[in-house]
């Protein structure tokens, strides 16, 4: 259900934290110095309730916590407060702070055309702070502007930011480089920049939950590229800076299912799930088991994740993609799974809203637009084998047999584990193409004998 973008939009979030770090180090486990930080502001604001200030860095406490814990509940705390800081101080330089940091707040809760706004907004009112650059880059590019991210991205490594932290500049440049050369195809370009990112973000003694989240989008990077061992060191580098960091956990148990491990991924997933379960987690838990042939295991945790994808309000905004994914991925509920990704569509525009727009529509017997939203979707170039194979069934689906074995092939050749449920449908489906495509051949042959 995750594709490499979706862990991208913890990086608008990184920055602005990282950017306050320095006043909240106190010598505890990062977790109990946030839960700190919040206290701390918390009293604060209650001593003097008309500082801006001091709601403005509660806000950003809270942000922490959301990255720290995976609870999305923390951005509507944040929010509030941050919101509270700018109905105290809207208009002067000092609220371009509290500005960016709401910016990412909407952007968190995917509320992107808010979210470029407010990045603007912040630029206007602190023109020497750049950092808020990495967030219009980022609303753009989710709402699929992407040449004009491209150009936010590049006003990083403006020399004239002086005002701004070189090394805070350095670290957003670098991981959204890593994402521009991974989307365009230069996977090994992203790999060499998020290796950079994860020297930056080291060297500027980053949070701690923020050096793994690198280290995981390293990880994330090289299982992509089917580099499985990298991966494996990737994430586990991402657990000894952050120990049970559940993203960390989440790319073992990855890497454990690709290599048939199963025993060791349930392990992985239900320890991710512990700390957080996402859907995408329980979703994978439930594929394990579905592969090793535990259905009733597997059945439970499917009906979780739609159990948690309708908890609330803000988990079936913030879900919709992956929802919509889930049930097309498991053929239930594909009316629905179509309509989630057409309201996703209203807001994103990105590769990977067409794709999941393209798989739903395929799964729901409209083939010939399936094809050419996926055309959307491939349209960058970006080498990702589910990308590779979703193009593969679709053209197979309207007759594209040749286009179909070449995606195939692409598919498979980037790495042949891509994925637990499809991995082996997609080295069937293309043994069962190449033997048409003889068969064609040979009748082809025979019926050009005189």
């Amino acid at each position: 259900m995750q594709t490499r973008t979706n862990h991208r939009m913890s990086a608008a979030v990184a920055c602005f934290v990282f950017l306050f770090a320095a006043a909240a180090r106190p010598g505890l486990a990062q977790q109990n110095k946030t839960d700190g930080v919040i206290r701390f502001f918390q009293w604060k604001v209650s001593q003097d309730p008309d500082d801006f200030f001091n709601y403005d860095k509660l806000g950003v406490a809270y942000i922490q916590k959301a990255r720290e814990t995976g609870d999305i509940t923390y951005y509507d705390l944040a929010g509030k407060a941050l919101e509270k800081s700018l109905t105290l101080e809207s208009t002067r330089a000092e609220a371009g702070s509290a500005t960016k940091h709401l910016a990412t707040v909407y952007f968190a809760e995917h509320r992107f055309a808010d979210a470029l706004a407010l990045a603007q907004k912040a630029l206007e009112l602190n023109p020497a702070d750049h950092t808020p650059y990495a967030l219009i880059g980022d609303a753009r590019s989710e709402m699929g502007e992407y040449e004009k991210a491209w150009t936010a991205y590049s006003q990083l490594a403006d020399p004239q930011a002086a005002q701004s932290d070189a090394s805070s500049l350095q670290y957003l440049l670098e991981n959204r480089t890593s994402n521009h050369s991974f989307l365009t195809g230069d996977t090994q370009a992203a790999i060499a920049h998020m290796q950079r990112d994860v020297e930056l973000s080291i060297e500027s003694r980053m949070p701690k939950e923020n050096i793994a989240w690198s280290q995981f989008t390293l990880g994330e990077d090289y299982f992509l590229a089917g580099d499985l061992t990298s991966a494996k060191a990737a994430y586990e580098s991402s657990l000894k800076t952050y120990p049970n960091y559940h993203r960390g956990l989440a790319g073992l148990a990855k890497v454990a299912a690709a290599e048939c491990r199963f025993s060791d991924a349930v392990d992985s997933y239900k320890r991710a799930i512990v700390v957080i379960p996402l859907p995408a987690y329980v979703a994978a838990l439930g594929d394990v088991y579905t592969r090793f042939g535990n259905a009733v295991e597997a059945k439970k945790q499917y009906d979780l994740v739609e159990y948690i994808g309708r908890l609330n309000a803000f988990n079936q905004t913030v879900y919709n993609r992956e929802l919509a994914v889930f049930y097309a991925d498991h053929d239930i509920h594909l009316r629905e799974a179509l309509g989630l990704a057409r309201k996703e569509f209203e807001i994103r525009h990105d590769i990977y809203t067409w794709d999941a727009l393209a798989w739903t529509l395929y799964k729901n017997g409209q083939p010939q637009q399936a094809a050419t939203a996926m055309k959307e979707a491939l349209k960058l170039s970006t080498h990702d084998a589910l990308l590779y194979f979703h193009a593969g069934i679709i053209n197979e689906g309207i007759g594209m047999h040749e286009t179909a074995r070449d995606y195939l092939q692409r598919a498979v050749a980037l790495n042949p584990q891509f994925n637990i449920l499809y991995a082996d449908a997609a080295q069937t489906t293309l043994q069962k193409l190449s033997k048409g495509s003889v068969a064609a051949k040979n009748k082809g042959a025979g019926d050009a004998q005189p």
